[in-house]
């Protein structure tokens, strides 16, 4: 039984953890809402080319989350510092040097550069920025199960990481909106208060980095404020006082039903493809409506390019809510039991398939030189609706896949050399009968 004190994580330390994730959730969010805009409207790419770059930061994210993962399983860490911040500090500073350079100009570009050059130069940027985005995303989940024990407490900092989330969208878009409002207050010419264009190039290069210092505020408070456990000493992990202290066999006894699973488990459990296509789905909807809603907004609907920053804006205000009913929800659905394998696991899906998923979608754009034709205007009103509507289908029929086979994780013993006389296969299931 745990003790209660563990049980039990100090209000600043939750807020503190609750930040962690916020300059990733600010980078996303500019990421998923500005950068077609940015590379098609304002630098005027070409849709391929503006998809490519997507594609490869999505691919570079896919195959960095679950290697990040599994190393951030096995890896000690920098000294004392614990693994999981060590690898959170290398993927923030990442972020931080790389993120700014993905909007703004190519230096040492002009209009006569093409285009191929300028793709070049900022492939090398979006890697290092996703890299460091896994890494810190991977590691802050994964400090969940070590900052705490209790369910009661797993719910709290999931939900207060969620509700920072939402902050962090709304805190892009209101910034956003004050920068064009400023822009459009400097003159009445309707090319730089209407139209998306070079004349952007300063907005865009002044939002990223006031999500990059904002960002790195948070993060600053979210290494001086969370203690990760395996950064403890020893000493102090296992109790001070003798009392405290548990026999051995009682510790062998309870620690099995409650360990993490391998990951050549995983693989082999069919409860983890289920979830797997599940997530998948449910975040291509969500990241597909947030990448096209900008072009929506100006090629299909024709507004000022100021409503690329309202509308998402008035759209997370709405969504703020549903915060705060992550908690209850959570007590019946959320519980964590996994490491940061599976986390990986799970995004490597979202983050291919929404890369695919947009690259296709640019490639079978109507317009191929212009940056909107007559047929573009349509063509973003189908994405919205179809294409979306299409991949809520398939997320509703992996939900019922869940409801006829529900989800059951077969559980795998560790070996315990020493104690039950004998080395046991970790690949044995604890569904077999057990030796006492």
């Amino acid at each position: 039984m745990p003790d209660s004190s563990e049980a039990s994580l100090p209000a600043f330390r939750r807020l503190s953890y609750s930040v962690g994730h916020f300059l990733n959730d600010l980078c996303a969010s500019m990421w998923f809402t500005y950068l077609l805009v940015f590379y098609h409207s304002v630098l005027g790419f070409e849709n391929t080319y503006a998809g490519v770059l997507l594609l490869v930061g999505q691919i570079a994210d896919g195959v960095c989350t679950p290697l990040i993962g599994y190393e951030s399983d096995k890896t000690p860490g920098c000294g004392s510092y614990g693994k999981r911040k060590t690898w959170h500090l290398v993927g923030t500073i990442s972020v931080l040097l790389s993120f700014p350079f993905i909007f703004n100009q190519c230096l040492g570009c002009n209009l006569d550069t093409p285009q191929w050059v300028s793709l070049t130069y900022f492939t090398p940027f979006i890697v290092i920025f996703q890299f460091g985005w896994a890494a810190t995303q991977i590691s802050h989940l994964s400090l969940i199960p070590e900052l705490v024990t209790c369910e009661h407490e797993k719910v709290e900092l999931t939900a207060y990481r969620y509700a920072f989330t939402v902050i962090a969208n709304i805190t892009v878009y209101a910034v956003a909106w004050l920068m064009f409002h400023f822009q459009t207050q400097e003159g009445d010419d309707p090319a730089i208060t209407e139209n998306l264009g070079l004349v952007d190039i300063p907005v865009f290069k002044g939002l990223s980095l006031t999500v990059v210092g904002i960002g790195a505020l948070f993060s600053l408070l979210f290494h001086l404020g969370t203690r990760e456990k395996g950064a403890r000493p020893r000493q102090e992990e296992e109790g001070s006082s003798p009392g405290e202290c548990q026999p051995l066999l009682n510790k062998t006894t309870v620690a099995p039903p409650t360990s993490l699973l391998q990951w050549k488990h995983w693989l082999r459990q069919p409860s983890f493809y289920q979830v797997a296509v599940l997530y998948m789905s449910t975040r291509l909807i969500v990241n597909l409506s947030q990448t096209y809603i900008s072009m929506y907004l100006t090629y299909t609907l024709l507004l000022p390019k100021k409503y690329i920053a309202t509308i998402p804006l008035v759209m997370f205000l709405s969504g703020f809510a549903s915060s705060f009913i992550m908690k209850p929800l959570s007590k019946l659905i959320g519980k964590c039991q996994s490491g940061a394998f599976v986390y990986g696991a799970m995004s490597f899906t979202d983050k291919v398939a929404n890369g695919l998923g947009v690259m296709i979608i640019q490639t079978l754009h109507p317009c191929r030189t212009m940056v909107c034709c007559p047929g573009c205007v349509w063509y973003y009103h189908y994405i919205m609706v179809i294409v979306t509507g299409g991949v809520g289908v398939l997320a509703a029929l992996s939900l019922c896949t869940i409801l006829i086979w529900p989800i059951k994780i077969v559980r795998y013993l560790p070996e315990v050399a020493g104690l039950l006389g004998s080395d046991r296969e970790d690949s044995e299931s604890s569904e077999q009968p057990s030796v006492d």
